[in-house]
């Protein structure tokens, strides 16, 4: 015992942390008294197999994390859904049986939820965190639920440690703050005594944790699923979404300012995307292997905290989704929604990866707390629409169907006597594949899953320098909110093994010393080639569709000058917005009157993706004694943004500390504004002091 925490004893063939308990500290056992000899690791046929249902000490654990919290979802409580379809433009016929991914033309009706992680249904939409990606198929063969990230790994390899990096994660449970952030003690204490979850953590200091918009953001299945076919043909499937406006994300100064101005900054911009027309779409690609490929990897594909490199295993494109209704109720539709990964239509299967097992019975149970009934399957949102279902399961809380005649048993013989007998099993219904198992049964983590940091390695070198940056910058404002010391030498040491030049970065933004010795590893580090498809830069698209332009118009300003701004904009798939010191709007060089979207204290620069200044000569000293327009000026530029302005507007430019750059043009140009606001001006981060 050390300052009443507990020693590390000893590291496990994973690389995980055991921590037991001494002579004078408590033993960690189940509610009813059992003593718990290993918690880092759930019951398995063999290190490789699947999780087995008696496992009392696991169940418990994942049973009573469900139920931790009624109403709201205990994690992706913040959520945004919207209605749509899918349509298969290439069939996957010689994989599997599924008819979603072997009818090409064939539009399936999805429901899609987005969300955080972290936060309470009431917190703000833009924290560091995880997007959710969870879509659900109303399939002719019953629901498909596809229940990702938008990050393709995650933190943990076994269930079982799920309530203990959400509980380190949420509000710490003494004084009940911070709400959805992660710079704090105890997640960081668990990350430091955690390497398997170094791979993730990376991704989650990545700009890929502050999307500009959920329209702009990939999706993830994350875990690796079988394809099959009904002759027991079997391939590992990996399963992605693909943006149609391409990737985009904020600056971390930026998300925090749309915080304040605008909480709901992505639940707005996805309603009104919808509302619009201009209607969100995404790709589905797939990465098919084998078996045998699969064990030539220099990682496991039953591990979640690695990815397949597309460079291995190229992504065909198989199909799109379109989101083109909103909800017709919040409540009804977007909160009671439930995912259940283990809805799979035929041809569809689940492989042994530990934390998927996991997941199959911790979302059926969460139902049960959340949505109060074992009925949430009749809730509209839920029910299969592509298919009916029979069974003879009866009654229970909130029961609204009406079943009808003697038969809920079966096998019957009700039907010879001339009554219904009701449904009976099919041999064209779902088939398990076959998968040979073997091995002791135990609480055992396979030995391929021990290397911990070969892919955080590969993500962080093959990230641009821009993007590293990035990853430091924010490691270092969140161990700056640590506490304790011995954690932040504890995580360095495990950057160590990832790389150098990080943990040097991160020692000198915090004003520490750098540790000259790596955590221990478990498994030696296999340095793999950089994959330039993990970057988040490169792939921003040369467009403006789906952005947003603020104009911000004084009395005075040209009419047509304006005009062909909004013109220009608008014919770029784009749209904008009017910003005025006063809602009721300006009066023109012409005298009309022209009506603001926004008043400029309430709508500052960081809910637009790029800024104009149509300032005339009478307007401009008015905005130069008004801090809310510098500040309008200063942050479009700290936030990398392209600015158009006007001749009159250059004294503000000056105030706001503005240098000219490829970004900031004239805006009498208006298609040359328009080419220049698609894209961010990296280069600006030499001068400018980010966080």
């Amino acid at each position: 015992m050390t300052n009443g925490r507990a020693d590390i004893d000893f590291v496990g063939s994973g690389g995980e942390t055991h921590q037991t308990a001494s002579a004078s500290m408590e033993r960690l056992t189940t509610n009813h008294g059992v003593a718990i000899s290993d918690n880092q690791n759930s019951l398995r046929a063999g290190g490789r197999g699947p999780t087995l249902l008696e496992d009392f000490a696991f169940r418990e654990k994942i049973f009573h994390f469900d139920h931790e919290r009624i109403p709201e979802r205990i994690v992706h409580a913040r959520g945004s859904g919207a209605r749509g379809y899918f349509e298969l433009t290439k069939s996957l016929a010689n994989y599997t049986r599924a008819k979603v991914l072997t009818e090409v033309g064939q539009k399936t009706q999805v429901f899609v939820r987005f969300s955080t992680v972290a936060g309470g249904a009431g917190s703000v939409d833009t924290p560091r965190d995880v997007r959710g990606f969870a879509v659900k198929f109303y399939t002719k063969e019953g629901n498909w639920d596809l229940v990702g990230n938008n990050i393709p790994v995650f933190f943990i390899q076994d269930a079982i440690k799920f309530p203990d990096l959400i509980h380190s994660v949420k509000m710490e449970a003494d004084r009940g703050y911070p709400q959805a952030a992660s710079a704090h003690d105890t997640f960081w204490d668990f990350i430091s005594l955690s390497p398997e979850t170094t791979h993730m953590l990376l991704w989650a200091m990545s700009d890929r944790a502050i999307p500009r918009s959920l329209r702009m953001i990939e999706g993830f299945g994350v875990h690796t699923f079988r394809l099959t076919l009904d002759g027991g043909e079997s391939h590992f499937v990996k399963f992605h979404w693909r943006p149609k406006l391409g990737l985009q994300s904020t600056c971390w100064d930026e998300a925090v300012k749309i915080a304040g101005a605008d909480p709901d900054f992505h639940r707005r911009d996805l309603y009104e995307a919808i509302a619009s027309g201009n209607f969100p779409e995404w790709d589905l690609g797939v990465q098919i292997f084998t078996e045998e490929q699969a064990l030539q990897f220099p990682f496991d594909v039953l591990d979640a905290t690695k990815l397949v490199p597309e460079e291995m295993v190229p992504v065909q494109v198989v199909g799109h989704l379109v989101l083109n209704e909103n909800p017709d109720n919040f409540f009804a539709e977007t909160e009671q929604v439930a995912f259940l990964p283990s809805n799979m239509p035929p041809g569809i299967e689940a492989s042994e990866d530990p934390l998927l097992q996991g997941r199959f019975f911790s979302y059926q149970d969460t139902q049960l707390s959340r949505l109060g009934s074992t009925n949430f399957h009749q809730i509209p949102v839920n029910r299969p629409k592509g298919c009916p279902f029979h069974n003879m399961q009866r009654d229970g809380h909130m029961q609204t169907m009406v079943p009808m005649g003697r038969a809920n048993y079966e096998p019957n013989s009700l039907a010879e006597a001339g009554e219904p007998g009701g449904p009976r099993e099919t041999p064209s219904g779902y088939r398990t594949h076959p998968v040979p198992t073997e091995g002791v049964k135990a609480r055992v983590r396979s030995e391929t899953f021990a290397d911990h940091y070969s892919q955080a390695r590969l993500f962080y070198r093959s990230q641009s320098n821009v993007e590293q940056q990035h990853i430091a910058s924010a490691i270092v404002f969140e161990l700056s909110k640590v506490q304790i010391p011995a954690i932040r030498g504890r995580i360095l040491q495990n950057l160590l093994n990832v790389d150098v030049t990080l943990v040097e970065g991160v020692s000198r933004g915090l004003g520490i010393k750098a540790p000259t010795e790596p955590a221990p590893r478990a498994a030696e580090i296999v340095d793999m080639t950089p994959s330039p498809a993990l970057r988040l830069i490169d792939k921003y698209p040369p467009t403006l569709e789906g952005r947003c332009i603020g104009i911000l118009v004084t009395d005075g300003a040209d009419g047509k000058l304006l005009e062909a701004l909004i013109s220009a904009v608008t014919k770029a798939r784009a749209s904008a917005k009017i910003v005025s010191s006063r809602i009721g709007g300006v009066m023109l060089k012409d005298g009309s009157t022209l009506q603001a979207d926004a008043q400029l204290q309430g709508s500052p620069s960081a809910i637009f993706d790029a800024v104009v200044l149509l300032v005339a000569k009478e307007g401009a000293s008015a905005l130069l004694a008004d801090r809310a327009a510098i500040n309008f000026v200063s942050d479009a530029y700290a936030h990398l943004k392209a600015i158009a302005v006007t001749p009159e507007a250059r004294a503000i430019l000056d105030k706001a500390d503005v240098k000219a750059d490829e970004g900031v043009v004239d805006a009498s140009k208006a298609a040359a504004f328009v080419k220049a606001a698609a894209k961010r001006y990296y280069a600006r981060e030499a001068t400018i002091h980010a966080p």
